[in-house]
C-alpha cells in the first residue's frame, strides 16, 4: 500500500474517496466479525437492535441472566463508541495525525488478542457476559463510532439495514416515472447508490470468508483481520511518533 495512500486514508484530512475506501475496508472486517464470531461466540456482535429486543424478551419471560447477557452486550459497544470519541478528541487537541487512526489501531491489537487468547477469554465471565462477547462487542461500537465521526454520520460499517434501506430509497427514485415536466424531477443519487451496494457487498463478502475462517481456523481468522487493521492504521502513527518523539503522547 503506498504511503500517500495509507494516510489519506485515516489522515485528519477527509475526502469523499478517502470515506469510501475506508468504509468498504472496514465494511469488510465487520462482516467478518459478525459472522465469523457468532461460530465462536453464538451471537451476533453488532446488532444492537436485537439485542435491546432480546432483553426486552427475556425480561417479558422472566429470564433474568439472559436478559442481563443482552444488557451486558449493549454495554460494551455502547463503551466502544465512546472509547472511539474519546481516543479521537484526544488526538484532536494534539494535533495528531492519528487522531482517526488510534481507535483502529486499539481496535486491531484487541482483535489479535482475541485471536490468540479466544479460548481462555471464552472462559471468563466480565460483567454479565463472556469476555469474548464483550470484547466483540466493543470492537464493534469501536468501529462503528470511527467511521460515523470521520464520514460525519453519512457511511456505517457494521450492520445493514439502514444501509439497504438507502439502497431501497435511491431504487425507487431511480424507479420513478417523471411524467410531469412541470414538477421538480426525481432522480437516484447514482455515486451513493454506488457506495451503499459496495458497502453491502464488502459486509458480505467479509461474513462469507469470517465464517469460513472461523469454521477452519477458530479463533485465529481474526489475525489476518488485525494485520489489515493495522495495516491500515500505522503509517499516521508513525508520522506522530517521527515528529513528535514520545514525550508529546
Amino acid at each position: 500500500m503506498p504511503l500517500h495512500y495509507a494516510r489519506s486514508l485515516l489522515g485528519p484530512a477527509r475526502s469523499p474517496r478517502a470515506n469510501r475506501h475506508l468504509g468498504v475496508a472496514l465494511a469488510f472486517v465487520a462482516g467478518a466479525i459478525n459472522a465469523g464470531g457468532f461460530l465462536a461466540v453464538n451471537q451476533y456482535t453488532s446488532h444492537v437492535t436485537g439485542a435491546v429486543s432480546a432483553a426486552a424478551d427475556h425480561l417479558a419471560l422472566g429470564a433474568w441472566d439472559l436478559a442481563l447477557d443482552a444488557f451486558g452486550a449493549v454495554l460494551s459497544f455502547l463503551l466502544g463508541a465512546a472509547c472511539t470519541a474519546l481516543a479521537v478528541n484526544y488526538g484532536r487537541r494534539r494535533g495528531l495525525a492519528s487522531e482517526y487512526a488510534l481507535p483502529l489501531l486499539l481496535e486491531a491489537i484487541l482483535l489479535l488478542a482475541f485471536g490468540v487468547l479466544g479460548a481462555r477469554l471464552a472462559q471468563v465471565d466480565t460483567l454479565f457476559v463472556p469476555a469474548t462477547v464483550m470484547l466483540l462487542c466493543f470492537l464493534m461500537g469501536l468501529q462503528n463510532a470511527l467511521i460515523t465521526k470521520l464520514s460525519h454520520a453519512e457511511i456505517r460499517t457494521t450492520h445493514l439495514t439502514g444501509i439497504v434501506t438507502d439502497i431501497g430509497i435511491e431504487l425507487g427514485r431511480m424507479l420513478y416515472w417523471n411524467r410531469d415536466g412541470a414538477q421538480p424531477r426525481v432522480s437516484a443519487n447514482h455515486a451513493r447508490l454506488a457506495l451503499l451496494a459496495s458497502l453491502l457487498l464488502s459486509f458480505f463478502l467479509g461474513a462469507v470468508l469470517g465464517a469460513l475462517g472461523f469454521k477452519h481456523a477458530g479463533y485465529l481468522a481474526t489475525v489476518p483481520l488485525a494485520c489489515l487493521l493495522c495495516g491500515l492504521a500505522i503509517v499516521p502513527a508513525f508520522d506522530d511518533l517521527r515528529r513528535l518523539g514520545p514525550r508529546r503522547f
